[in-house]
C-alpha cells in the first residue's frame, strides 16, 4: 500500500488516487514542530516510563533518524528547513494560551531559556535558520509564522515532529485553513501510542494535507 491508498478515513474510502503533490523546491520548506527535550525526558515513575516506553522506542528508532535524514537533505538541496518549539516567554507561564493551562499532561510550564524547552541536539537548527516559539498547539496561529512563509514565497509546508494528535494535527490544520498545501511525513512524527498515531492520519489526510513516508516524500521531490 502506498500513499495513496493508505490512511483513508471513511469520507475517503472509495475515493480516485490523487495526483502527486507539486513540490517545487523554490517555494517549499520543511517545518519541524516540538521536538524538545521535554518530550524524550525519563518519566518520573517506572510505571510512566514503561506506560511510555513505545513512544520513546519509535522516536529513538524511527522519528530521530528519519527527520535528521530529511533535514539534511533539504540542507543539502537547499530547501529552508524551519522550527517550532513550546515554551513560554514569562516564567510564570501567564502568556500561555488556555489549551496549555488547562490541568493535566498538556499544562506545559516551559519557560524560553530552560533546558527542557530546548530542540533535541540530533535535531537542532543551524545557525541560519528560523526558530518561532509558541505558547499554543498551532505553529501557525501562535507565532508570526503565517508571516514569515508569506514573506519567503513559500506555498507548500512539509510538516514533523511531535505530537502527532497534538500540536502537529493542530498546525496542519491551520496551514491547510491558510491556504498552504501541507504534506505530512508520517515517519517523522510521532504520538503517544501508535493508534493515536495512525487514527490522526486517516482523520487528517486528504481533507488537511498528504501523508507520505520520507521516502516517497524524497522521490515526488526528486531528492537524491
Amino acid at each position: 500500500m502506498n500513499w495513496k491508498t493508505a490512511y483513508r478515513s471513511f469520507y475517503y474510502e472509495a475515493a480516485p488516487e490523487p495526483e502527486d503533490p507539486a513540490l517545487p523546491p523554490t517555494d517549499t520548506a520543511l517545518l519541524c514542530i516540538d521536538v524538545q527535550n521535554y518530550g524524550l525526558a525519563p518519566k518520573p515513575t517506572a510505571e510512566e516510563q514503561a506506560r511510555w516506553a513505545p513512544f520513546y522506542d519509535r522516536m529513538h528508532e524511527t522519528v530521530i533518524p528519519n527527520l535528521r535524514a530529511l533535514q539534511q537533505t533539504f540542507r543539502d538541496h537547499k530547501i529552508d528547513v524551519i522550527h517550532a518549539r513550546i515554551a513560554c516567554l514569562l516564567d510564570d507561564g501567564r502568556d500561555r494560551s488556555l489549551s496549555q493551562k488547562m490541568p493535566g499532561w498538556n499544562n506545559l510550564l516551559m519557560p524560553r531559556n530552560s533546558e527542557e524547552s530546548q530542540i533535541i541536539t540530533e535535531l537542532a537548527p543551524t545557525a541560519d535558520e528560523i526558530v518561532v516559539t509558541k505558547t499554543t498547539d498551532s505553529a501557525l496561529t501562535g507565532t508570526n509564522l503565517r508571516l514569515i512563509l508569506r514573506n519567503m514565497g513559500i506555498r507548500n509546508v512539509i510538516v514533523t515532529g511531535i505530537y502527532t494528535d497534538q500540536c502537529v494535527s493542530s498546525t496542519v490544520r491551520s496551514l491547510a485553513d491558510e491556504s498552504f498545501n501541507v504534506v505530512l511525513v508520517e515517519d517523522c512524527c510521532a504520538a503517544g501510542t501508535l493508534e493515536l498515531h495512525q487514527r490522526e492520519l486517516e482523520i487528517i489526510n486528504r481533507i488537511y494535507c498528504h501523508v507520505l513516508s520520507s521516502a516517497e516524500l524524497r522521490a515526488i521531490m526528486e531528492l537524491n
